[in-house]
């Protein structure tokens, strides 16, 4: 009976420790090549990172992918921005290649989404709330409305009850 318990704090646990991973450990390599946010919509930016530890490359990195257009990071420098086409297929995972001198390293960009989507440069307007039926208009309902009525008045009618009682025996 005890392992039950037990094995759900374990698991609880574990996923608490997975949620704080930091974003830049998603989707990086060895030499620290990394792709921030690993999951993009078409049209949206992403940061390219190079560790400039020992381990990493030290100098001009260049990135490629099918998705964006070669973009180079300067030997001073550990990150860079590129733009997903807007054309990236929705749902894809995509290779997005660094090469450093001898290092060349690989990691996943995933494109968000996963039905047809017809990309368009016209701005998108919150639509709101739908609002205007509460309470007096929307699920009218006689019997919840009486059922109220009936409380209230039992309600109105014990105070005044008590209050009259009270009255009277003040006054003997």
């Amino acid at each position: 009976m005890r392992a039950i318990p037990v094995a759900s704090v374990a698991l609880l646990g574990a996923a608490a420790l997975s949620a704080c991973v930091p974003a830049g450990a998603v989707g990086s390599n060895t030499f620290g090549f990394t792709v921030s946010p690993a999951t993009v919509a078409p049209g949206g930016e992403v940061t390219l990172g190079v560790g400039r530890t020992a381990a990493g490359c030290r100098g001009r990195v260049t990135v490629t992918s099918p998705v964006f257009d070669t973009v180079t990071i300067p030997r001073h420098e550990s990150s860079a921005t590129a733009r997903v086409d807007r054309d990236a297929r929705r749902g894809a995972v995509y290779q997005v290649t660094f090469a450093c001198r001898d290092k060349t390293g690989t990691v996943d960009l995933t494109i968000a989404g996963g039905g047809p989507h017809h990309p368009t440069d016209e701005p998108r307007h919150p639509k709101g709330v739908h609002a205007g039926e509460g309470g007096s208009v929307a699920g009218f309902d006689v019997k919840q409305i009486g059922l109220g009525a009936v409380l209230i008045a039992g309600a109105v009618g014990t105070a005044y009850h008590l209050s009259r009682r009270r009255s009277g025996e003040g006054g003997a």
